[in-house]
């Protein structure tokens, strides 16, 4: 009979447990491993309401956000496509750090921490944060929950389009920017993980520039304006190429979001510029759209954050800032009452009367209608579709015809004016049409206490090229909001006793 043999009970013991760490603990670690190296969605949050509401996230970043290097990176690589040095020069705000160093990233972005990498994408301070100086020598203050008067999102927009169809959106040059600001990338990072991200964010990037051609065929918007409307289209496929030529160039201000909570309470008022909806958590959601969010995305309970704070914040007093004649104030409170109380509020904090938060019909006001005309009945009904089977579900939006009479909280630090931002100071509100500037420049923070409005007669501040408006271009129409319902056949010096009051504002 032949011999067999045998293997010692030890030896099976050493092969079972290289057999078992091989084929399981081996495989569980590195499952465990890359589950922490790439699992998690952990965006940045902060305590204070402030600091959230200019740096936290609203859930952008999981669709939409950079990588937080390439973010860093692509001013340098790509700085032909800015008009100046990095994201200030369209207009992005950076504070300092407690170091006196610049923060590493501008208010209105948020930084989230998903698939292994930080990604940065806007927040709603981008268009609602701003600065304000009382001379051209004097440090600029930030206000947030202002309109975002030197933002411009369409050369935001045109940035990143531009930079992703150039050749240097590559990891060629982006890594070699990457390493020179200081990143320590692993060489998974190096070799794996950047260039899978910016060959992903290049193609993404392309193909929204694709559905959006139709923002480089549109006259400029300049800072603090934005097609709003017509961007939504897009999300719903709509045919741009298709729509009517009259809605399109229908530029609007960014609006101010203080005390909220009055604009629902005691009664819902009709908000957006054409009054097209009178849910300010539906407002609020379609806002967030802006930023980047998806039904699936959005990032709710952050999102509640900042509508919290909303509805109770006020805007800074004039007074602390300019001096106010209390005594000519008082002689263009009744003359405030007489000819604007009804339509825009009691006072800067009364909101009452009767039409207040109402829609006013165009044929009346008389305004720039492009903005009015880029929302359509089509994209109302469309809009309905929002958030399909969440109990959120957009309910309330719906086409009118004119434009909503806003309160004037905070009036001072609203210019220009007008729902198209096409009059650049309230002095100049209060002339009838024909005597309003024709052209006048855009994006400056200097402000002017006298006529109220930022300063607007400069072509350049700080080195910086303003944006000339030219109000008989398409969407920038000046007239409207004039005759003697609207004061502009008051005498010059119940005007300035008028202009004086509205400071109190």
């Amino acid at each position: 009979m032949p011999h067999r043999a045998v293997i010692a009970p030890e030896r099976w013991k050493r092969r079972f447990l290289f057999l078992f760490a091989f084929t399981v603990l081996l495989p569980a670690a590195i499952l465990l491993w890359l589950a922490g190296r790439f699992g998690g969605d952990i965006p940045v949050d902060y305590a204070d309401p402030v600091e959230h509401f200019k740096y936290g996230s609203t859930g952008g970043e999981h669709e939409m956000g950079f990588p937080y290097w390439i973010w860093r990176a692509l001013p340098e690589v790509c700085s032909q496509y800015l008009p100046g040095p990095g994201y200030q020069s369209i207009g992005m705000l950076y504070e300092k750090a407690p170091d006196g160093s610049l923060r590493d990233l501008p208010v209105g972005t948020s930084r989230r921490r998903y698939q292994g990498v930080d990604r940065v994408f806007v927040n709603c301070a981008v268009c609602h944060t701003s600065t304000v100086r009382t001379a051209a020598g004097q440090p600029p203050v930030l206000v947030p929950g202002m309109p975002a008067a030197q933002f411009n999102m369409k050369a935001f927009e045109e940035f990143f389009f531009r930079c992703a169809a150039d050749p240097r959106f590559s990891k060629e040059y982006l890594i070699p920017e990457i390493q020179r600001q200081g990143a320590d990338l692993d060489l998974l990072d190096r070799y794996l993980v950047y260039p899978l991200a910016i060959s992903i964010m290049r193609d993404r990037v392309l193909a929204l520039k694709g559905r959006f051609e139709w923002v480089f065929e549109q006259k400029p918007w300049g800072p603090g304006r934005v097609d709003t409307f017509n961007s939504a289209k897009v999300i719903f496929n709509f045919p741009m190429h298709r729509l009517d030529p009259k809605e399109f160039d229908a530029p609007a201000d960014f609006p101010s979001l203080w005390l909220q909570r009055p604009r629902r309470e005691p009664r819902a008022m009709e908000l957006h510029w054409d009054g097209n909806n009178t849910d300010m958590t539906e407002r609020n959601k379609s806002a967030a759209f802006g930023t980047g969010t998806t039904p699936p995305t959005i990032d709710l309970p952050r999102i509640r954050r900042v509508e919290e704070w909303i509805l109770d914040v006020e805007p800074p007093a004039f007074g602390k800032f300019f001096p106010v004649d209390q005594a000519l104030a008082a002689r263009g409170a009744p003359i405030y009452k007489e000819y604007c109380a009804a339509c825009h509020g009691a006072s800067g904090r009364d909101f009452s009367g009767p039409y207040v938060g109402r829609v006013t019909p165009l044929a009346e006001i008389g305004t720039d209608r492009r903005r009015l005309d880029s929302y359509t009945y089509t994209l109302a009904v469309n809009q309905a579709t929002l958030y399909a089977g969440y109990p959120w579900r957009f309910t309330q939006f719906r086409k009118t015809h004119g434009y909503a009479n806003m309160p004037l909280d905070g009036i001072w630090l609203r210019a220009p004016y007008l729902h198209n931002g096409s009059v650049p100071s309230l002095r100049d509100l209060l002339e009838p049409a024909a005597r309003r500037p024709k052209v006048f420049w855009r994006g400056n923070d200097v402000f002017d206490p006298h006529k109220v409005g930022f300063v607007s007669d400069q072509p350049e501040a700080q080195g910086r090229a303003l944006f000339r408006l030219d109000t008989t271009e398409p969407g920038n129409g000046n007239g409207g909001h004039e005759g003697r319902a609207y004061g502009t056949e008051l005498s010059a010096d119940d005007k300035l006793a008028l202009v004086e009051y509205l400071k109190t504002f």
